[in-house]
């Protein structure tokens, strides 16, 4: 059974960790804690998924980060495996982190790190908690929001806070893509992970309890939760800058023809789409489109 091992640089021995992870905003996590010099040792992510047309299985983001840089990964189909807590067991861990795994992690897994775990969680807890705080906060048009390092419980986002930083953009940049967004956010917390690390191996920082009575919770998003009103207001924008990828914002035209909205801005108190994707079509300007329509 393999032992892992910390990279010695020097005097100084970096830390012993293993990145829980699976999507795009695991892998912008992992790029800031690189740029800080901060490798895994291990990684764990989500098993190979059945993707494009030919529904041919491909490795997660964050596997295909690990490959990369012959960095170690796992992809359990469930971390309640009695193999794999036995495998991480044989390590001497000093923490596990935790980016958008998508699963909880059982206390059997938390009990392992002499540090416990950490999550990156893109918003100011308890404001946001769940599995999309991004967009949710693009869809409440609050733009102060924030990354938190928090200490994992056996509750989601439940566990006390190490760390947190506030993001706010500027009026004019928002709101922006949801995936831009979501990358920010990201990058914001793996750098404020890189600075909290060291910190909290040494047991120089407190972890602080979360006011759960202030706790707003958010959802998974679906395909229905996109649908806008192309002849809408502001709500209806803030859908179509956060639903820029899986699921896209879009509505139905007189044909029951979906159209995906790319581009979009307000003029007054109305929205102006400026930029659209016809089914079976390339995106074409929200002009044109309505052009063609006419000519039907």
């Amino acid at each position: 059974m393999r032992v892992y091992e910390s990279k010695k640089n020097m005097a100084y021995k970096k830390p012993l960790f293993a990145f829980f992870g699976t999507p795009k905003f695991s892998v912008d996590v992992l790029n800031a804690l690189e740029r800080r010099g901060l490798l895994p040792a291990l990684i764990i992510a989500a098993p190979d998924k059945a993707r494009g047309r030919g529904h041919v299985l491909a490795p997660a983001p964050a596997k295909e980060w690990a490959l990369e840089r012959g960095i170690d990964c796992i992809t359990p189909t469930t971390l309640r495996d009695e193999g794999l807590v036995a495998e991480l067991k044989n390590t001497d861990w000093d923490v596990f982190v935790v980016a958008a795994y998508a699963k909880l992690i059982p206390p059997s897994l938390l009990d392992i790190p002499r540090r416990g775990v950490l999550n990156v969680h893109p918003s100011l807890l308890p404001k946001f908690r769940g599995p999309s705080p991004a967009l949710s906060a693009i869809l409440a048009d609050e733009r102060s929001t924030g990354v938190s390092i928090m200490q994992m419980t056996e509750r989601m986002d439940e566990g006390p806070v190490v760390a947190a930083a506030s993001v706010e953009l500027e009026e004019e940049a928002w709101p922006p893509k949801g995936s831009m967004f979501e990358e920010l956010l990201a990058s914001e917390g793996g750098t404020l992970l890189a600075e909290t690390l060291p910190l909290w191996l040494q047991g120089t920082l407190e972890a602080v309890p979360q006011d759960t009575s202030a706790a707003t919770y958010t959802k998974k998003f679906t395909d229905e939760d996109a649908h806008i009103n192309p002849h809408g207001g502001r709500q209806d924008l803030l859908k179509i800058r956060a639903f820029d990828s899986g699921p896209r914002a879009y509505f139905f035209d007189k044909n029951n023809k979906r159209i995906i909205v790319t581009e979009a801005q307000m003029q007054g108190e109305q929205l102006e789409i400026v930029k659209v994707i016809p089914e079976g079509k390339k995106e074409m300007s929200y002009a044109d489109y309505l052009r063609g329509q006419h000519q039907q």
